[in-house]
């Protein structure tokens, strides 16, 4: 939807890619020194900024459609979700932890990344009448509404880890954190592997922005591609909702949703993106499983330092997805692409079977 304003605002091509590229330069900048904030201050404050941080930056391209507010929105964009990211999963596992609940860690993760799915799809729904009643001050003041409330209610959010304002020479500082969060990737077992197979898990959610074109490579109109988008969304919901669950099933699923993928992005027929649609949907759930698996295995003190460092490798890992795509296009279509993305899932499952059968073999 902001594309359309950035292009009605007279930004050409080049200039809309440059503010992308600066929206994931930013998340690169600010990834692992937001988690690091979020092992020393209170977690709570954190996810009550974010969301205003971002509005705040909405609030630049309602009202000061231009190309420098739309980068400075970008960067404010970038800083907030930097600030969510690891800080969520860290303040909801310690708190799981605390009331004794730290197994349901999965399944709450998952129910919050299906409820994400869940609005974005409604948003997205609304904006079309919202647009059309007051244009883009309509859906950017709204934008900023809701950015507002998810302020509030993350205030109401609860944290019983003592905040670590301004720390004196008996609590760690930010360079110690860093440090062990460090320490933790290389040397506590299962952190590095769990950190490397959640990053990996996150590749082809990075390509959700080409399933459009996917989509639209299947249907004669392009009235019939929404329907075909709503498809995968509902799988990936539904991938999100039943995770914590069958997580002992994890190497096969994992090995039949790159089938799914294959098959149904190779299929060029609308029907395909039902498979399409079943493999983000596992492809969700095991990223839920993975999650769990990383936070079982970090040690107090740099939890959200640790999370973030897999941030930034799903940022890495986004990096080069649209780098590959990109690349690819010029010879293949996105059917093929898709279908192509797959392999990275397959040989992650292959991996994984090896890995077990050596270790019941130990």
């Amino acid at each position: 939807m902001y594309a359309l304003l950035f292009a009605d605002t007279g930004l050409g091509p080049a200039q809309i890619s440059s503010l992308f590229v600066l929206w994931s330069a930013t998340a690169f900048v600010f990834e692992v020194p937001s988690g690091v904030l979020a092992d020393l201050v209170a977690r709570r404050t954190l996810l009550t900024c974010a969301p205003l941080v971002t509005g705040a930056g909405y609030a630049l391209w309602t009202f000061a459609p231009s190309y420098p507010a739309f980068a400075a929105g970008f960067v404010l964009w970038g800083a907030g979700s930097a600030l969510r990211s690891g800080t969520v999963q860290a303040l909801a596992y310690e708190e799981l932890e605390r009331a004794g609940a730290a197994d349901t860690y999965a399944r709450v993760i998952g129910r919050v990344r299906a409820l994400d799915t869940t609005a974005v799809l409604v948003a997205t729904a609304l904006a079309v009448p919202v647009l059309a009643w007051g244009g883009y001050t309509a859906v950017g003041v709204a934008s900023v509404g809701v950015c507002v409330l998810g302020a509030l209610v993350a205030r109401a959010l609860p944290e019983g880890r003592p905040a670590r304002a301004d720390p004196d020479e008996d609590e760690p500082g930010f360079r110690v954190v860093l440090r062990d969060g460090l320490r933790q990737v290389r040397a506590v077992p299962g952190v590095g592997a769990a950190l490397a197979v959640l990053s990996a898990l996150t590749f082809v959610a990075a390509l959700d922005e080409y399933l459009p074109l996917l989509a639209a490579s299947m249907v004669p109109t392009l009235a019939a591609v929404p329907a075909l988008l709503f498809v995968v969304a509902a799988g990936d919901a539904a991938g999100a909702w039943c995770a914590g669950r069958g997580t002992r099933w994890f190497v096969p699923l994992l090995g039949a949703a790159a089938l799914f993928l294959a098959a149904g992005a190779a299929s060029g027929h609308p029907a395909g993106m039902v498979l399409v649609g079943a493999a983000f949907g596992v492809f969700q759930w095991s990223l839920a499983a993975a999650d769990a698996r990383l936070q079982d295995r970090i040690e107090p003190g740099a939890r959200a330092t640790v999370t973030s460092l897999a941030g930034f490798g799903e940022e890495v890992v986004a990096v080069l997805a649209f780098a590959g795509y990109a690349l690819g296009s010029r010879w293949a279509g996105p059917g093929a692409l898709f279908a192509f993305a797959a392999l990275p899932y397959a040989a992650l499952a292959l991996l994984l079977a090896m890995a077990r059968r050596r270790g019941s073999r130990g």
